[in-house]
């Protein structure tokens, strides 16, 4: 049987990397986009490329019933799902003296609901099917160290981080792993050269002195949707370069 996965969020970025790092791997693909149809359709011929089957959606996943109805229509259109990889998402950062009520509720309702109700038919789809499935979460550092300014948004991921734990112990009687994964400083345009990595003031304060990219989460999830990883589950792990492993400078200063 073809080894299928749904991703949320694909057309650009650190979705794209995983999509195109599981098809090389043989998987066929479904996976969302929001607005930008030409890196979709460029996706979507490259899997073709490899001989892999791929559907692509527009949706809007912060609406109530769209991932609900687009994970549906993945799995009609895959014939079946091995694997879910929630990663759609977007950062808004404001004081809470200014912050607006609808703010939060986008926030919410794409970083975190929608997680959940993609996972809630994924996973029922697995259990009547009794497949091994495996379900990955995109999360961030920011779920993990506080930031300024990040009262929403870094609070949602740790809620994800959280959320993967309560799942695993849910789901192991049917053999399906939750884990999520927590990237730092990443680069989500074209350019991936470790020139450009190393460029800029985030790239200074990463120990390994570069920025991620796509492929350093996509070989992380091809891994934990892997055999070997079949006894890693309710994890959260970070692949950041090291960057939130400092505390404070705490060596005397001289008068």
């Amino acid at each position: 049987m073809r080894k299928t996965a749904f991703i949320t969020g694909a057309s650009r970025g650190i979705g794209r990397g995983i999509a195109q790092r599981l098809a090389k791997e043989g998987y066929d693909i479904a996976f969302t986009y929001l607005e930008e149809e030409d890196e979709a359709i460029s996706l979507k011929e490259e899997i073709l490329g490899l001989n892999q089957k791929c559907f692509y959606y527009q949706a809007r996943l912060e609406e109530k019933e769209t991932p609900k109805r687009i994970t549906k229509q993945a799995i009609d259109d895959l014939g079946h799902l091995d694997v879910l990889v929630c990663n759609a998402g977007k950062t808004k950062f404001t004081s809470i003296t200014t912050l607006k009520t609808d703010t939060i509720d986008f926030l919410y309702q794409l970083n975190f609901r929608s997680y959940l109700l993609c996972t809630k038919i994924a996973v029922n789809h697995m259990i009547e099917h009794k497949i091994k499935g495996r379900v990955i979460y995109i999360s961030s550092t920011r779920g993990i160290r506080a930031y300024r300014n990040d009262v929403v948004y870094g609070s949602l991921k740790a809620a994800l981080n959280r959320s993967v734990q309560s799942l695993a112990i849910e789901l192991a009687d049917h053999n399906i792993t939750v884990n999520s994964i927590a990237p730092g400083a990443t680069a989500v345009r074209n350019d991936y050269s470790n020139e450009t990595l190393r460029k800029g003031h985030l790239s200074k304060l990463v120990p390994l002195k570069r920025r991620g990219k796509p492929d350093d989460m996509a070989g992380l999830v091809n891994y934990l949707i892997s055999d070997e990883a079949e006894y890693i589950t309710g994890e959260t792990i970070r692949v950041d370069g090291g960057l939130i492993l400092y505390g404070p400078d705490e060596t005397p200063k001289e008068d």
